[in-house]
């Protein structure tokens, strides 16, 4: 018996469900396309728009810290003009009160050569003044004698000094001889009638560190004066609060 043809068409039942799957599927695959899509223009939009605003943040940034640099160089240029403004009026001011101090100081020689009803008539010691000299242990000495005019007669006489100071732990006085030149072992000699100045020359032990001189001026027929002035006065030449002050009386 000869085999049959395959048939050229199958009837087969229709299946419902499966279409509808099938359809279920492609929906859920056509919404999962626009779901992506919106996800990925988001983030594209997302990071689009702060790197805009960034860029604008970054900008007024700049130009804030650009205005506060302007600032910090005007405040330093301001502060510049102050610091010079400041140190040239202290300069002006040190120069005025050096020019006041050496005005009050010749106002006291003038008044006390010239007179008055307040005034002693005898010698005086004006002035003392230190000066070191480099590269020693040596110091000038520059002493300042006046007397009133008033008193017009001659004086004579001789000035010692010494010098109170420290040696190690100790207080130790070194009189004239131990300070001065040995051919004016008797102190720096003076004759005047109205101002003289007396210059000599002192010589200090290497460990020896002066606080105070004391100065005696013997004059001829009058009481002797006596004057201790600090070491730093002496060295500046004020010698206003010297103690032991006593004019000899004519």
């Amino acid at each position: 018996m000869a085999s049959r043809p395959p048939p050229r068409f199958v009837v087969r039942k229709h299946d419902d469900a499966g279409l509808r799957r099938r359809q279920l599927w492609l929906g859920l695959i056509w919404l999962g396309s626009l779901l992506l899509t919106g996800l990925v223009v988001g983030l594209l939009s997302r990071h689009a728009n702060p790197a805009a605003i960034d860029h604008r943040q970054q900008r007024a940034m700049s130009a804030q810290i650009e205005d506060l640099k302007q600032q910090v160089a005007n405040v330093q240029r301001d502060a510049q003009v102050n610091e010079v403004a400041t140190k040239s009026l202290r300069v002006t001011l040190t120069q005025r009160e050096e020019e006041i101090s050496g005005l009050r100081a010749n106002l006291g020689f003038y008044a006390r050569l010239v007179g008055g009803d307040t005034q002693h008539q005898g010698l005086k010691l004006q002035e003392v003044k230190l000066e070191p000299i480099s590269g020693s242990h040596g110091w000038n000495l520059m002493l300042s004698l006046t007397q009133n005019a008033k008193r017009s007669d001659e004086i004579t006489g001789n000035v010692t000094v010494s010098v109170e100071g420290l040696r190690g732990d100790k207080v130790v006085q070194l009189d004239w001889a131990a300070l001065g030149d040995a051919t004016q072992k008797d102190g720096l000699p003076f004759r005047l009638m109205y101002f003289q100045q007396l210059h000599g020359t002192i010589v200090l032990p290497a460990n020896f560190r002066p606080m105070r001189l004391h100065i005696g001026i013997q004059s001829a027929g009058d009481a002797p004066i006596t004057r201790t002035v600090a070491w730093e006065d002496a060295l500046s030449g004020n010698i206003i609060t010297a103690q032991g002050d006593h004019d000899a009386q004519p």
